[in-house]
This record gives structure tokens, C-alpha cells and sequence, in this order.
């Protein structure tokens, strides 16, 4: 694996190791402090999904070397993601688990249908995002996967920021986020 793509890697778990290390020194281990984990995962997991979702769309309309990196490293953005939203289930057990209310009681089976589903495509795309796995299943099928995975992922994070953004001004920017994804890549279906 080239350098820049481990230093990809390697960054994101440097801030997740961060962001669970100043949780803990704040507010120890506390409902609170899982809370702030499970949010801070999905809101950091949001805008790495829509950069890696809407990379070739970036590079269509703004030919630059952030464009372009975005492009050649969009599988290890994918990757940092997957371990963000591995680390937000992971938080989302311990809130069950150890502080089950009001969470449990809160729980509905559409998120727990949706987020499930979300949450298979996810492990898959993970497992195959690799030249090996994409031989092994045929272009074809791999694009299958990772597409329509893509856009269940996508559809999670809309649903879930768009309605708070309407009561929130707090989650408008992650609400924005992937419907600027989603509008680029429909002005670059448009633009063919």
C-alpha cells in the first residue's frame, strides 16, 4: 500500500484514538460521554462518506489537486469511514448496554431495519474495497454492491440530519453535506 494511502489511514485513527481520549478526560465514562462518542462518530462519518461518494463528481467540475485526490484516494476515505461508523456502533452498543434508558425505549424497528441494513452494506463495501476483491466478483457485481450500498449509506445520513436540521440550526451542516454530495452527482449525470 502506497505511503499517502497509510498516512490516510493511519490519520483517521489518530483522530478517533483523539476524540476517544478527550471524551474520556472530559467526561469520564458517563452517558454523556458515550452520547458524544455516537454523535461525533456519525457527524466526522458524514462528511468521510460524502467525499468519498462524491469524489469523481468533485473532479468532473473542479479539476484541482484537492479534486484529484480526492479521486485517487476515495477507497481509503470509504475505509476511514467504515472504521468511524464501526467505532459509532460500537458506542451505540455500550449506550444500549450500559444506559439502555430512555435509548432502548426510544429505539424503533425502522432504525434498527435501516440502520441493519446500512450496517451489512457497510462491512461488505469494507471487505471488498481491494483489486482482489474486485477480480473475485466481476466489475460488474462489485459495482452492484458498492453502489447500492453507497446509496442506502446515503440515505441513512439524509434521513437522519435532514428532519433535525428543520427543528436545529446545530445539525444544518450536516444535513448539508450529503444533499451537496448528492446534487453533485446528479449535475454530473446531467452534464453527460
Amino acid at each position: 500500500m502506497p505511503p499517502e494511502r497509510l498516512r490516510i489511514l493511519a490519520f483517521a485513527f489518530a483522530v478517533m484514538i483523539l476524540l476517544l481520549g478527550g471524551v474520556a478526560l472530559v467526561d469520564g465514562w458517563s452517558e454523556e460521554a458515550v452520547r458524544r462518542i455516537v454523535r461525533a462518530t456519525a457527524q466526522i462519518g458524514v462528511v468521510l462518506f460524502c467525499l468519498a461518494f462524491s469524489a469523481s463528481s468533485l473532479r468532473k467540475f473542479w479539476r484541482t489537486p484537492v479534486s484529484a485526490w480526492l479521486l485517487r484516494n476515495r477507497r481509503y476515505l470509504g475505509l476511514s469511514f467504515g472504521s468511524y461508523h464501526l467505532l459509532h456502533l460500537a458506542a451505540l452498543g455500550a449506550l444500549a448496554a450500559a444506559f439502555p434508558q430512555p435509548f432502548l425505549e426510544d429505539l424503533q424497528a425502522i432504525t434498527l431495519i435501516g440502520g441493519g441494513a446500512a450496517y451489512v452494506f457497510l462491512v461488505a463495501q469494507m471487505a471488498t474495497s481491494n483489486d482482489t476483491a474486485v477480480r473475485w466478483l466481476g466489475r460488474r457485481r462489485w459495482t452492484l454492491l458498492h453502489t447500492l450500498g453507497s446509496w442506502i449509506i446515503w440515505a441513512i445520513f439524509a434521513l437522519s440530519y435532514i428532519p433535525r436540521a428543520v427543528t436545529s440550526a446545530y445539525y444544518v451542516p450536516f444535513a448539508g453535506v450529503p444533499v451537496a454530495a448528492v446534487a453533485l452527482r446528479a449535475a454530473r449525470r446531467l452534464s453527460r
